[in-house]
């Protein structure tokens, strides 16, 4: 994974009063910190931040800050939005060692089409949408795929399924699901709607035919009848 170049400026003021002007010039309040180092305060300019988080490889992409000339590997531990606006307010940096395993949640991408799942008016069920892993940073992945061209309904596709890249593990269970084989609620709905549309048939068909069966016992019994009265 390539490094990307972040320009941090130290000698921000804090408060919300310091960082709320600072956001009107068009710039992010931000903190370094990790390695054993203090805490940095700082702040971005908001196109260079948007530029560095909108590559392939999102919030995990690797940045090289230069705090006053200070070029420190790090990724965004952390992203604050506005909870309206949903404007990025604060951002966290974590300074990392480029020679150290690091746990970051990378997105799984569901690939392929579940046709017997189709066929059977189903429906694919995602359980997990990231994952977290554990990788050197130049080895991180932008994504992780998982083939769902097998799965059939009432199956289930595991972590274990998972083809994971060189170098990279994960410490979540083996055998939970990352994605499901499921009927959908309309499909049950016509299921249900069958079955009891058939047990009423048999229902109906049973009765017609002790109905007959009582039509005859009768007639009998008339015939009976009729024959004791000439004699």
């Amino acid at each position: 994974m390539s490094e990307l170049l972040l320009t941090a400026t130290t000698g921000r003021e804090a408060g919300t009063r310091s960082s709320r002007r600072l956001r009107a010039e068009g710039l992010v309040p931000a903190v370094v910190y990790g390695l054993g180092s203090d805490p940095l305060a700082v702040s971005v300019e908001w196109p260079e931040l948007r530029r560095v988080l909108t590559t392939d490889a999102g919030v995990n992409a690797l940045i090289r800050l230069d705090i006053d000339g200070d070029k420190q590997l790090s990724i965004v531990k952390d992203i604050q939005r506005h909870p309206v606006r949903r404007d990025v307010i604060h951002v966290d940096f974590i300074r990392i060692d480029a020679n150290a395993t690091i746990t970051v949640d990378v997105p799984l991408t569901l690939i392929g089409e579940a046709l017997e799942v189709t066929q059977e008016s189903g429906m694919v069920d995602q359980n997990l949408f990231s994952l977290p892993v554990n990788s050197r940073p130049d080895d991180i992945p932008t994504e992780i795929t998982l083939d769902i061209s097998a799965l059939t309904v009432g199956e289930s596709l595991h972590v274990s399924d998972l083809q994971l890249p060189e170098g990279v593990t994960t410490d979540v269970d083996p055998e939970e699901a990352v994605a499901s084989g499921v009927v959908t609620r309309s499909t049950l709905e016509a299921m249900r709607a069958d079955e009891e549309a058939e047990a009423a048939e048999l229902l109906e068909g049973e009765e017609g035919a002790e109905g007959e069966g009582a039509e005859g016992d009768a007639e009998g019994g008339d015939d009976g009848d009729g024959g004791g009265d000439d004699s």
